[in-house]
């Protein structure tokens, strides 16, 4: 136990505990009980009057141990809740850096809570498909209301101190000297005589909120996290509501245990770790010191450009976009504008902030104006002379140690690299569409990509907010490799008897958002047109319709045609196209049942991962899983495709 302790100071009859477990203070069995030791020093002095429970380091306590989530080990997290309430002595908690979870819960058992003006409050479970099992939504409920605590621990989101102030799950906030101010505020209640009882003891909350209201809610918490999750979340505020406080805490935790024991939460919990295994530098880089990036350039203003170049900005970067001409850079200029001024009308973004991210970004048609650059990328048309081209140009003027990128989604990143004096330099940052929304970032290493460079980006994206994964070079690395082998068999689906909707629903029904022929509509059925004929190859009916104009959702048809924007409709053309081709291929059309259809796409998806393991391309099937859930709407409840072929698929076999 030499990594964490729990002090214990007095001041003027006012104990301070201050637990220190590095980094976040997580609450582990271990932590717990030199907790449980210190309140017993605190109810048996009777010199004591009240009691600070504070952090050292950078936040409050941050959460459980999430390698004992679902263990019986006392004292539980409930057990010291319970004894704070009990002790008979007021209490603060004195709340810096984030509360989230059990560190929250913990919290809500103190008679105060204290917090600095920029600390967060959250209840995250909901996110590894649980819900708070030590009072969090009882508590939070009885503070603040059926509604806030279904939207707390019903999102897992984040909350900052001075909304939870407003709602009455914070009591006081302090700029500065958060602990000192801690210990004024009790002591000034404790002589006033203001201490309100432990929630615990308090009425149920008198609201009655209306039971559709909560149904509203709940349904479109579920839509956003894909997750029946929140459900869990849902009934245990209704109990909340409707039951004794001591009822209620029994349901809560029956509802945690039975979700902490279903397949779900083994799923986000492997995702969970595997996103952190993937965003830490691997052996050969751990010890590559990383160079400095504040200033980035973005070569090409398009869709991706853009979306890049706003990540960027969103973060604090300072940006230069360069693009060929006058009018294509004003367009790619236009675009982050109108985006910025789109999220200030939505509410999502003040206009200060919006007017601060807008001018962190610059234009520019000089290439001379990138030289100063810590990093370029390279973000232009999916053509590998173009690619060599521009590197060769940026090579010249790049200053020494700058890191050269490209955003390709599937070409040789070791023959850019080649067309460069610098091949240690360059590598692949392949982003998602669109760039400043998506959380994926695959970072493609070359095989002459220096360590250090490695280590730069992985730092980069942790700034960024983005959930990197280092892959290496093939054909379309990781996401796009698989993602082809899984839509090599949609062709043959459809001339053997489904149909577009047919397919998408199989997917939809199996946990993806969308299906393949609604996600090439949306995408833009030419890009792997293109791609295919860059290969010498031929896909017979999806090549035919974009030789027809049937390019997807901004042609108005692909798959489906769009009367109304984004709203597909089956095309009787389509079905006339894929009865045509069939009866050519000599193809006998029948019905093909949806685990047929998850069968024959999910497959070869699997065999893809396991050869791609076997390449070396990916370090680990974690981080494939990590790829697909975060790239490609693989639905996290499954734990990625690897997971699930593991752990589901052969189950049901």
């Amino acid at each position: 136990m030499a990594d964490m302790s729990v002090g214990l100071e007095r001041s003027n009859g006012i104990a301070i505990l201050t637990i220190d477990r590095p980094p976040v203070n997580a609450l582990s069995h271990e932590l717990r009980k030199l907790i449980a030791a210190r309140l017993d020093e605190v109810a048996r002095d009777d010199a004591i009057a009240g009691l600070v429970i504070a952090c050292a380091g950078r936040t409050f306590v941050a959460g459980a141990d999430i390698e004992e989530l679902g263990l019986v080990r006392h004292p539980m997290l409930r057990d010291l809740i319970d004894t704070l309430e009990r002790i008979g002595k007021p209490s603060v908690a004195a709340i810096h850096g984030t509360a989230l979870g059990g560190g929250f819960e913990l919290s809500l058992g103190c008679t105060f809570r204290s917090a600095i003006a920029d600390a967060k409050i959250g209840l995250p479970e909901v996110k590894l498909g649980l819900l708070p099992g030590a009072g969090g939504t009882v508590r939070t409920t009885y503070l603040a209301g059926a509604e806030a605590a279904l939207k707390l621990a019903g999102t897992g989101d984040m909350l900052d101190a001075t909304s939870a102030r407003d709602l009455g799950l914070v009591d006081v906030l302090f700029d500065s000297d958060l602990v000192a101010g801690s210990v004024r505020f009790l002591a000034d209640r404790i002589a006033a005589g203001n201490i309100p009882s432990p929630v615990s003891s308090r009425a149920r909350p008198a609201e009655r909120t209306d039971d559709g209201q909560l149904a509203k809610m709940t349904a479109e918490l579920c839509r956003k996290a894909r997750s029946s999750a929140p459900e869990q979340v849902a009934k245990a505020v209704r109990n909340a509501i409707d039951l004794s406080f001591d009822d209620a805490m029994i349901e809560e935790r029956r509802l945690f245990d039975a979700a902490a024991a279903s397949p779900r939460f083994r799923a986000l919990r492997h995702l969970f770790f595997a996103e952190r295994a993937a965003a830490k530098p691997v052996e050969t880089v751990d010890a590559a010191p990383p160079r400095t990036v504040q200033s980035v350039a973005v070569i090409g203003a398009g869709t991706m450009g853009s979306g890049i170049a706003m990540a960027f900005a969103n973060s604090g970067f300072d940006v230069v976009v360069r693009e060929t001409g006058d009018a294509a850079l004003e367009r790619g200029m236009k675009r982050i504008r109108d985006t910025y001024d789109r999220s200030v009308t939505r509410g999502s973004l003040s206009r200060e902030d919006a007017d601060g991210r807008i001018g962190r970004v610059s234009g520019t048609t000089e290439a001379e104006a990138l030289s100063a650059a810590d990093l370029i990328i390279e973000a232009a048309f999916e053509d590998m002379a173009v690619k060599k081209q521009i590197f060769a140009e940026i090579d010249a003027i790049a200053k020494p140690g700058a890191i050269l990128a490209t955003n390709t989604s599937y070409l040789d990143v070791n023959e850019i690299a080649r067309s460069t004096r610098r091949p240690s330099d360059v590598l692949g940052l392949h982003f998602f569409s669109p760039a400043n929304v998506m959380r994926l970032l695959e970072v493609v290493r070359g095989a002459d990509t220096a360590p250090e460079v490695i280590a730069t980006v992985l730092k980069v994206a942790r700034r960024l907010g983005k959930q990197p994964v280092v892959v290496g070079v093939c054909h379309g690395f990781v996401g796009n490799r698989m993602l082809q082998a899984r839509n090599s068999q949609l062709s043959r689906l459809l001339l053997d008897g489904a149909d577009p909707a047919d397919v998408d629903a199989a997917f939809r029904n199996f946990g993806w958002p969308m299906g393949p022929c609604q996600m090439q509509d949306l995408a833009g059925l030419d890009i792997s047109w293109r791609n295919r004929k860059a290969l010498g190859k031929v896909d017979l009916l999806p090549d035919r319709l974009c030789e027809n104009g049937r390019l997807g959702q901004k042609a108005g048809k692909g798959w489906y045609r769009y009367e109304n924007g984004r709203d597909p409709k089956p095309d009787a053309e389509v079905a006339a196209l894929i009865e045509e081709l069939a009866a050519e291929s000599g193809i006998a059309r029948r019905t093909v049942g949806e685990q047929e259809i998850i069968d024959r796409t999910h497959g070869p998806m699997i065999d893809e991962g396991r050869r791609i393991l076997e390449e070396g391309v990916a370090a680990r099937a974690s981080d494939i899983d990590v790829v697909w859930v975060n790239g490609y709407g693989f639905p996290r409840d499954l734990g990625g495709p690897m997971y699930w072929d593991e752990h589901f698929r052969t189950s049901s076999q």
